[in-house]
């Protein structure tokens, strides 16, 4: 069926004959990804996933981010666009949405094998973009996360026996990270700027030697230091449990050369690093069945064993990450 849409939303924008078969790209966790070869040449197409679709606020929050796009693409900032097709970035066909992107080339960096050079240059890049517009605004309120553990594990174990005894076993570390991350939200500063927090490892594409950022849906305007210490994180190794403090170091030196905003207590906010709850807790409800179909039910169910293992990883490591926060930026 989205084959068939494919095909005929290339048609009808004139795209170019495709070329069968259309073939599935792995790498996304929330929405579908495939290369389409045509007669003109080849795109990565991203089939947004349904469920999320119905939000109410999704159309927005997608128009929201095209337009940054635009903004980053006119700074010269080294990203992949999505198409833009009469008038619009975000594609309508037969009651589905789609991105349309050239397709590029190189591949993403290895989580076990990312160079301390690549965090230094991904952490320029985050900082070239807090730096197109940065406002010092009111302290924010702060948006915090009151998650009923309990009953989220029930709802989910009552379907998935196989996560139901790794749940239970970390519980009392879920509500002790979420009370982290809620109070590291209090002790953000008043700025706002662009942000891409999800410019993790698996949304850059190397060709060369040279990055080029994709996957830009989840741009908005948000806070810097929420940002720098989440990805700074996952792109020295948390993701994998193997942080190297060599490579959170070059992140931010990379970082600070590109933009400074004076802040420096960072040790003191390392509670967003635990921001992964909201990613568990998304995960557990996919898990439990509020999702588009068997295979997301599955993928969501090893995210939440991948995204404990995180946040497992996190906590033990936790005293030496602020320690090293501390001196650095003392």
């Amino acid at each position: 069926m989205t084959d068939d849409m494919i095909e005929k939303l290339f048609a009808e924008n004139e795209l170019g004959a495709v070329i069968l078969p259309i073939s599935p790209v792995s790498g996304g966790f929330q929405h579908k990804m495939y290369k389409v070869v045509t007669e003109n040449g080849s795109f990565a197409v991203k089939h947004l996933n349904p469920d999320i679709m119905k939000r109410p606020d999704a159309i927005g929050n997608f128009r929201r981010a095209d337009a940054l796009e635009k903004v980053l693409e006119d700074a010269g900032i080294p990203v992949v666009p999505a198409i833009m097709i009469n008038g619009s970035k975000l594609q309508k066909y037969s009651g589905e949405y789609f991105y349309i992107y050239p397709w590029q080339k190189g591949q993403t960096a290895d989580l076990y094998d990312i160079s301390a050079d690549q965090c230094r240059i991904a952490g320029s890049i985050q900082g070239r973009i807090h730096a197109i517009a940065p406002a010092q605004i009111p302290k924010p309120v702060s948006e915090f996360s009151c998650t009923d553990w309990n009953r989220l594990i029930d709802t989910a174990s009552a379907r998935n026996h196989d996560i139901r005894d790794i749940l239970k076993d970390n519980t009392d570390l879920l509500i002790y990270a979420e009370n982290e991350m809620n109070k590291a939200r209090k002790a953000l500063p008043g700025i706002e700027c662009i942000v891409d927090e999800d410019m993790d490892p698996k949304n850059v594409i190397w060709d060369e030697g040279e990055p080029r950022v994709i996957d830009l849906e989840c741009l908005e305007r948000g806070n810097p230091v929420s940002s720098v210490v989440q990805l700074s994180l996952q792109w020295a190794g948390a993701t994998v449990c193997d942080l190297d403090f060599a490579k959170l170091r070059a992140f931010f030196d990379g970082y600070l050369e590109a933009y400074d905003n004076g802040f420096r207590d960072y040790s003191a906010v390392f509670g967003l690093a635990y921001t992964w709850t909201e990613w568990l807790a998304y995960n557990i409800r996919r898990a439990a069945g509020e999702c588009a179909d068997e295979a997301e039910r599955e993928m969501g169910a090893a995210q939440v064993r991948l995204t404990i293992d995180i946040i497992r990883y996190l906590f033990r490591m936790e005293d030496s990450i602020r320690r090293h926060l501390e001196q650095w930026f003392k």
